[in-house]
Formats: structure tokens, C-alpha cells, sequence
């Protein structure tokens, strides 16, 4: 199955989110920026400027996104563009783009870095929280948890560096951790699911009605497919060189696959997968105090 490009000019792309109308919404963790993508046009437009780093990100049920902000990384350091932006920093934390185009804080205070989150059915917000890489040593990475009232609290710790996130269809939370991916039981303990994804790890990933795990594979460049048993079942590649590192299903029946090519700065697709992607739940927002 080929990839097809779906659009350029997006640098270090991140945490692609499918808005249901034909169009992608796609961080940009260099630039702080989130970007709306036309699939069927390739069009790409400015949805907000959030500062900092924005990495992973969520669709809110009044069309907002929720952006885990990792509060910004000095690229000039890491050689990998000629003519990286100015380093700006930002608060970690989470964050809403409203469609306006304002943005707020949800939460601001404690934080590493955050890096990716999922919603629960019940409408909380699960992110992990790694720090920047390399991983700290003692670990520091955990899984925060914020609640319907606005309270945060700690999920799950001592994480060496978590860094995806999300549901199976059963409602088991599922994170990358080190160079597997890891379940994450309600009292905070851990088994894993598939300690060794392969050279390239694990970044950001998705799933299949049928629980199968999408990974972004980095510089392995392109998407592992992992059966809910740990068994990897097939390699998605992406031709050339680059950095994988997120994915989402999306289009009209879910059967197509976007992910975020960072390097060299697209968004991709395989279209007809044999599988529907898993239906996710929106954001509800915050209970008021009454």
C-alpha cells in the first residue's frame, strides 16, 4: 500500500486531528502553530498561533482543539533546518485554539512537557507529560489526568519518557513508553503490550475499530501495525527519507490514514484500509462550579 502526499510546508508536523469536514487540523511544533489542511485540495491556513510547542491535540465538541503545549524547543540546537524560527518559549501545559483563533489555557501550572492526550468516553483528558528528550534520569515522565471540573491530577509515574496516548475500544489507555507501548491500568500499574517496536520506536499512533495499534515509527520513516495482542502485523512506508511522527484516521468512512511526515514537512496518506479507524470522542469542555 503507497502513501500519497497530501500537502507541504508544514514544519516538524505533529499530532494530526481529522475535523470531519474534509479537513485535518495539524500542529506545528516549531513554528507553535496549528494549521487547517484541505485533503482534497491540499490547501494549508493558519487555525491559531499557540506559542511554545504545540504537539499533540484533540477536536473539542464546539470545533475547538485542545493542544498539549510543550512550552517550546530551541531548534536552532538540533541542526535540523538552515533557518529555524526564533526561539520562542511558552507556559507547558494544556491549551485550547478556539475557532477564532484565540487561545486560552485549560491548565498551566506543574507541568514538564506536555506531549500528546486522548479523551475518554466520559469526556476527561488524559496526557502524557515526559519532559524534554533525553529522558531525566530518575524518570520523571507521568500521565496527567484532567478531570470534567477542571482538576488535575496524576494518572499514572515513573515513566522513562511516555509520548503517545490513547484508547483501545474497550476503553484500556495505551501509551509509548521507552521503545514500546505500554497499558496503563486504572491503579496506575503497567504491562506491556510490545516492548520493542523496532529501531525507530514509537512516537504518536491511533487505532483501528479493531484495536489494532498505528504507530509512527520516526526515523524508521512510516507507520508500524500492531495487533491488540503485541504481534506487528505489517510495515506502512513512506518513500524517501524523513521522521514519522503521528497519525490519525479520517475521511468520510475512516479508511484513510494521515500522518504527520515532520521531515521533511508534509502530511501523507494511504487511503482504503481494510479497517475503519476507531471513532473518537470529542471534548465536551468543563463543567461550570455550580
Amino acid at each position: 500500500m503507497e502513501s500519497a502526499v497530501v500537502c507541504e510546508g508544514i514544519r516538524f508536523g505533529e499530532g494530526p486531528v481529522w475535523c470531519g469536514d474534509d479537513t485535518l487540523v495539524v500542529t506545528s511544533v516549531i513554528d507553535g502553530a496549528l494549521y487547517r489542511v484541505d485533503v482534497t485540495t491540499g490547501d494549508v491556513s493558519l487555525f491559531a498561533d499557540v506559542g511554545g510547542g504545540a504537539n499533540g491535540a484533540a477536536v473539542a465538541a464546539d470545533s475547538s482543539i485542545v493542544v498539549t503545549q510543550n512550552g517550546g524547543i530551541d531548534f536552532s540546537q538540533l541542526g535540523l533546518y538552515d533557518d529555524p524560527p526564533p526561539f520562542r518559549t511558552a507556559t507547558p501545559g494544556l491549551q485550547v485554539a478556539h475557532p477564532d483563533g484565540s487561545v486560552s489555557f485549560l491548565a498551566d501550572r506543574g507541568f514538564h512537557a506536555p506531549n500528546d492526550l486522548a479523551v475518554a468516553t466520559d469526556g476527561r483528558v488524559f496526557f502524557t507529560d515526559p519532559g524534554h528528550y533525553p529522558p531525566s534520569d530518575p524518570p520523571i515522565g507521568r500521565v496527567m489526568l484532567l478531570e470534567r471540573d477542571g482538576r488535575i491530577e496524576v494518572a499514572a509515574d515513573g515513566f522513562q519518557f511516555c509520548n503517545g496516548i490513547a484508547f483501545t475500544p474497550d476503553g484500556g489507555l495505551v501509551v509509548v513508553e521507552e521503545r514500546g507501548l505500554q497499558a496503563v491500568h486504572d491503579d496506575g500499574s503497567r504491562e506491556w503490550i510490545i516492548e520493542h517496536l523496532g529501531a525507530g520506536g514509537g512516537d504518536g499512533f491511533c487505532l483501528d475499530a479493531d484495536g489494532r495499534f498505528y504507530v509512527a515509527s520516526t526515523v524508521e520513516h512510516g507507520i508500524r501495525v500492531v495487533d491488540p495482542d503485541g504481534t506487528v502485523v505489517e510495515f506502512l512506508p513512506i518513500p524517501g527519507d524523513g521522521l514519522t511522527t503521528n497519525c490519525c484516521f479520517g475521511g468520510d468512512d475512516l479508511r484513510t490514514l494521515f500522518a504527520t511526515d515532520a521531515l521533511p514537512g508534509r502530511v501523507v496518506a494511504w487511503e482504503g484500509l481494510p479497517t475503519p479507524g476507531l471513532a473518537l470522542t470529542p471534548w465536551p469542555g468543563i463543567i461550570p462550579n455550580r
